[in-house]
């Protein structure tokens, strides 16, 4: 059985659509993809590895941990700048 190739605008579409109803297996049953395949693409989404570095375990957990480290950063950021905004808004008055 020969090997399938998808374009990364397929891949984009059904990643989509299983992050849209919360449900791999069915995509994957609606595209006739393995489930597994559809769930590698969205973790590869959610984490995607840095192009360059050698694929360690260890490098791997500190680029996942590294992303959701900017995730949280950029959550405080935006409560911090909303709080800002809503003390400027109660001093004024």
């Amino acid at each position: 059985m020969q090997r399938r190739r998808f374009t990364e605008e397929i891949k984009q579409q059904v990643v989509r659509e299983a992050k849209e109803t919360h449900n791999s297996a069915l995509v994957a049953r609606n595209h006739d993809l393995s489930p597994s395949q559809v769930a590698k693409w969205v973790r590869e989404t959610d984490f995607p590895m840095p192009k360059g570095i050698p694929l360690t375990k260890e490098s791997k957990e500190l680029a996942k941990e590294n992303i959701m480290l900017k995730k949280l950063l950029a959550e405080k950021e935006l409560q911090n700048a909303i709080l800002q905004d809503l003390l400027k808004k109660t001093t004024k008055r």
